[in-house]
């Protein structure tokens, strides 16, 4: 199949960049729905998939998934659709290596934390660009080894044409991935970067697991007054969210995965740098710029990178 053949009754090659668990999640349902998926990730997760295939413990099933994986970016030829899922400090870097392996017409799609990483693989490639709004709960139990614990779904946009971004979802969504278009994907974006300013660095520092965050009435107060910073930020900056009350929406999260630690407390368990920069760290920087104070943010920002000081490389 050649660039640019996306359809709802055919899924297209794709590749994926970042072997985590987003990544494989995603790429594993896709390629469980029939598409040819190329996984680029770490030595240990491609030597494991291409001897046994992703192990994907899901919530309805259990099995090895067929994908191919590679360490070579130049196994991204031929993709008509390309998941950028490596962290946010890594996105340029990445969209690089990746770029010059890309036909024009092969959408890349962002699934990654924070509201800049558009921008940031705009400035190293020239495809269309789309952004995702990840709502799953996952994690690397071993190498080539998913464990899916909760929800996964998408909101995806961007400056890509709308009649593509439909078949786009319609794809996910014939691969069992609930996925709505929408044309405000700052919003949701912003939507989803308080939910991470309110879960990730608090479940790493207090080691909880979702439900406990919301359980205990201090923490839970807590979340509340960090997205209500967010939201005085994002106002400022003059973003258009979705409607809802996105305190109550925040809250609630917990309830579809109420057994997750975020994204930060995995990084940190294993001794790596986290995305804290681009998640309390950017709503400290706009607050900044934008005279809005954020004395909440600014502390599980400042709470975490001590932590992350402490821990980064003592697991290597």
């Amino acid at each position: 199949m050649t660039a640019g053949t996306l359809t709802p009754d055919s899924i297209a090659r794709v590749a994926v960049m970042g072997g985590g668990a987003v990544g494989c999640y995603f790429g594993g349902m896709l390629a469980r729905a029939g598409a040819t998926v190329t996984l680029i990730g770490r030595p240990a997760h491609v030597e494991a998939i291409n001897r046994d295939g992703l192990w994907f413990e899901g919530l309805q099933f259990q099995e090895a998934v067929p994908m191919q994986a590679s360490t070579d970016v130049a196994a991204a030829v031929g993709a008509d659709l390309v998941l950028m899922c490596v962290k946010t400090p890594d996105t340029e870097a990445a969209t690089r290596e990746i770029a010059p392996h890309l036909a024009p017409d092969a959408i890349v799609l962002s699934l990654q934390n924070g509201v800049e990483n558009a921008e940031l693989i705009r400035r190293q490639c020239r495809n269309p660009v789309a952004a995702a709004v990840v709502y799953v709960a996952c994690a690397m139990s071993g190498p080539g080894r998913l464990k899916h614990t909760g929800r996964g779904d998408l909101v995806i946009g961007g400056e890509v044409a709308p009649a593509r971004l439909r078949v786009l979802a319609k794809a996910f969504e014939r691969a069992s991935v609930p996925c709505k278009f929408t044309d405000n994907i700052e919003g949701e974006l912003w939507g989803k970067l308080l939910i991470n300013c309110a879960y990730n660095a608090l479940s790493a520092l207090g080691r909880a697991r979702y439900h406990r965050l919301v359980a205990v009435a201090e923490s839970r107060a807590l979340m509340q007054d960090v997205i209500a910073e967010v939201l005085a930020v994002a106002q400022a900056s003059g973003v258009s969210m979705p409607p809802g009350d996105w305190i109550d929406i925040g809250i609630e999260l917990a309830a579809a995965m109420p057994q997750s630690t975020s994204s930060t407390a995995q990084d940190l368990a294993r001794g790596k740098k986290t995305e804290i920069d681009h998640l309390n760290g950017l709503i400290v920087r706009r607050g900044a710029e934008l005279g809005v104070e954020v004395p909440l943010n600014r502390a599980l920002h400042a709470l975490t990178k001590l932590l992350e000081d402490s821990v980064v490389g003592q697991k290597a």
